[in-house]
């Protein structure tokens, strides 16, 4: 049997419908220190990058009526998870996110498995999507 590769090379960018673009926008560039790569003001998106991925922030259109993700009950995106360098910079972002306006947390930074060598924390950004920071442990 031949070896199989993989055929990509990793992710260009994401799509996430968002509820409020501006609160998004600013959440990203302003909290995050992302960049605004470009967008659609008919559309209405927003296009952001950390200068490694790119996500586009799509605005859910506010005259219909609009049902939270769940993850039990529907297919698609269930959350996002970003990498950070290291365990120092998970807690600096979980600082400054969950004092962030609208930000929503789920849990603070706290290991992935017991024993594991990865931390995390879950949170809402403004505009409702499931962000996740990781990082791994050095020792």
């Amino acid at each position: 049997m031949q070896e199989q590769h993989a055929q990509t090379v990793g992710a260009d960018h994401i799509g996430l419908t968002v509820g409020d673009l501006e609160q998004s926008r600013r959440f990203f560039v302003e909290c995050l220190g992302w960049q605004v790569i470009g967008g659609v003001p008919a559309y209405p998106a927003v296009f952001v990058s950390d200068g490694t991925v790119g996500l586009s922030l799509w605005e859910v259109d506010k005259s219909a009526t609009t049902v939270a993700f769940d993850r039990r009950k529907n297919i698609g995106l269930h959350h996002l998870a970003l990498k950070v360098p290291d365990a120092s910079t998970l807690q600096n972002i979980y600082a400054r996110v969950s004092a962030w306006p609208g930000v929503q947390t789920e849990f603070a930074p706290e290991p992935v498995a017991a024993g594991g060598s990865r931390m995390h924390c879950m949170v809402r950004e403004p505009g409702g999507a499931r962000l996740e920071f990781v990082c791994t442990l050095t020792d």
